[in-house]
């Protein structure tokens, strides 16, 4: 549970000057998912350019702030509204509360979410639609790292939004591929600007390729 404090408490510490800034975009980002136009979309782009729409009109909003949109990416794609933690030495379990839309607009964003990023991406309903927030979560960290090696914070990202939240019983390879991906994006993002979220997902297909046919 200290992995979990670890990431709060780091976020935390984050140049975000308003909260209500942060829960303003998060909110607006939600609807978008939302809406019948997104909704729409999925009809003519597959999901790696869905995400792309999606980080771009972040990355508008927050007028290109890529931190602060990559935070609220973060925050909008997680398919749970509260979080459990255990308080240290007393061992008290609570739930934990993120910054996400009303429960209407919440429902209607999980249902929109982009799903298929990979060739192996589970072929149900809800498909890989946690990869999102392991995605930013891991691209924020690593854009904001300059001085403190954050490499090991963004292996935690894979327990929190799975061991910890027991979303499932055990971490798959591909979570800790999304976490590295992620974090190869926002390493680059720093440098390059054109760069988006679908060119750092086919990479995996890109190397999966070239394994398998030498």
């Amino acid at each position: 549970m200290k992995k979990i404090l670890i990431i709060i408490s780091f976020i935390s510490c984050t140049a975000f000057t308003q909260q209500s800034e942060l829960s303003k975009t998060v909110n607006y980002l939600s609807k978008f998912i939302a809406s019948d136009y997104f909704g729409n979309l999925h009809d003519k782009m597959d999901d790696l350019a869905l995400t792309d729409t999606l980080f771009n009109r972040a990355v508008r909003y927050r007028n290109n702030d890529y931190s602060e949109a990559l935070f609220s990416l973060m925050l909008t794609t997680v398919p749970y509204k509260k979080v459990p933690i255990q308080i240290p030495l007393i061992k008290l379990n609570v739930l934990y509360p993120l910054t996400s839309a009303g429960d209407s607009i919440f429902f209607l964003k999980n249902r929109n979410l982009p799903k298929n990023f990979y060739f192996d991406t589970p072929q149900n309903k809800f498909g890989d639609r946690d990869k999102l927030a392991h995605f930013f979560g891991s691209a924020f960290l690593a854009y904001n790292s300059s001085i403190f090696d954050l490499g090991d914070l963004i292996g935690y990202f894979v327990e929190v939004f799975e061991e910890e939240f027991k979303v499932q019983s055990q971490i798959d390879n591909r979570d800790l591929m999304t976490n590295r991906l992620g974090y190869l994006f926002g390493t680059e993002l720093k440098r390059n600007k054109n760069i988006h979220p679908s060119d750092a997902f086919l990479l995996r297909t890109l190397i999966y390729t070239d394994l398998t046919f030498p």
